[in-house]
């Protein structure tokens, strides 16, 4: 079976290229499932600076909601990165879906793959106590979400200003 291998960290902290630089050490070329969805012209130009440093060593394959399907698709085609399951939780919630099943069906998933799979994620907990439900859902959601996928992970890592720390 395959290896999985978490990464989170707060924003800005260096968990893609942490992530990629993991992925790629498994071989080449690696697939990278994108999550995200442009909904303005500022995420827009995040998914373009993501993309601009993945070279001829990629191929990208983008769902937004299905990622046990987007995991079975991709599955024997090498190393696989998940960037980002905030971003997938996001979506979920956003299109009225339940994300507890979603989020179990990914952790029975994730040790029935054949090839690694490294997913970046976010830290969302540490701050302030958010000022409106929803955001107070999303946060504890993403935290219980993160905990799941960390129980069913080989690896853990907290990206801390570029570098990452091994917890588990």
């Amino acid at each position: 079976m395959g290896k999985t291998i978490l990464i989170t960290g707060g924003a800005r902290s260096g968990k893609s290229g942490i992530a990629e630089t993991m992925a790629l050490s498994f071989g080449r070329p690696a697939v990278y499932i994108a999550t995200a969805e442009a909904h303005d012209a500022e995420m827009a130009a995040r998914i373009a600076e993501h993309q601009s440093r993945r070279g001829a060593e990629w191929v990208t394959h983008t769902e937004s909601r299905d990622l046990v399907g987007a995991l079975a698709a991709t599955d024997g085609q090498g190393p696989r990165l998940v960037d980002c399951l905030t971003l997938w939780l996001t979506n979920i919630m956003l299109a009225g879906s339940d994300w507890r099943t979603a989020g179990k069906a990914l952790t029975a998933a994730l040790p029935l793959q054949r090839d690694p799979v490294v997913i970046v994620t976010n830290e969302v907990g540490s701050g302030i106590v958010p000022d409106n439900a929803l955001a107070r859902e999303f946060r504890d959601a993403a935290g219980l979400l993160n905990q799941w996928v960390a129980t069913v992970a080989d690896e853990v890592h907290l990206a801390v200003a570029g570098l990452p720390l091994k917890v588990k």
